[in-house]
């Protein structure tokens, strides 16, 4: 399966407010539309559904912006995939009224493709939004992971990062 814009979308406002929780100065859809790329006008609709999903309070004006209205671990990607999808009619035979299969109850592919959506949904639904933005320190053999303008780095990278810019020795 594959994912609309609109959801991807809505993922990276989602976790782009997760990864900045901690943040005095909450996000902005300026601020994530230019850290991504993508049209503000188009991100504002994004965000008015995902308002009215119950996901993100909007604020306007001075020091307004988008918060989560739920932890973040409490949000479960199968959730937001669900209610942001439009259409999970893989094929034809999936929609009784437009379906003209003539293998339609005669073949499997129905029902494999049933099961691989359904487990595809549950392993969704066992990853949360804190899943997603939770820093790793290290990706395969040990190459260090790259991070996006405006999410927040490890800890220790920005200490080792203040030391470097004070004179301090690096490795």
């Amino acid at each position: 399966m594959r994912l609309t814009q609109w959801t991807d979308y809505s993922l990276r406002v989602l976790m782009y407010c997760a990864a900045n929780e901690q943040r005095e100065q909450r996000s902005t859809v300026s601020e994530i539309a230019e850290a991504h790329g993508i049209s503000r006008s188009h991100l504002t609709k994004i965000v008015m559904t995902l308002s009215g999903l119950g996901l993100l309070e909007t604020t306007r004006g001075r020091g307004g912006g988008l918060r989560l209205l739920k932890p973040a671990h409490s949000i479960a990607l199968g959730e937001v995939v669900r209610h942001t999808e439009s259409d999970f009619t893989l094929v034809e035979c999936f929609d009784a009224d437009h379906n003209s299969c003539r293998l339609d109850g005669h073949c499997r592919l129905k029902v494999a493709l049933r099961e691989a959506m359904d487990r595809y949904l549950e392993v969704l639904d066992g990853l949360t939004l804190a899943d997603l933005v939770a820093p790793a320190a290290r990706t395969h053999e040990g190459q260090q992971v790259h991070f996006l303008p405006g999410l927040p780095h490890l800890p220790e990278a920005a200490a080792r990062r203040k030391q470097v810019s004070a004179g301090g020795e690096s490795r």
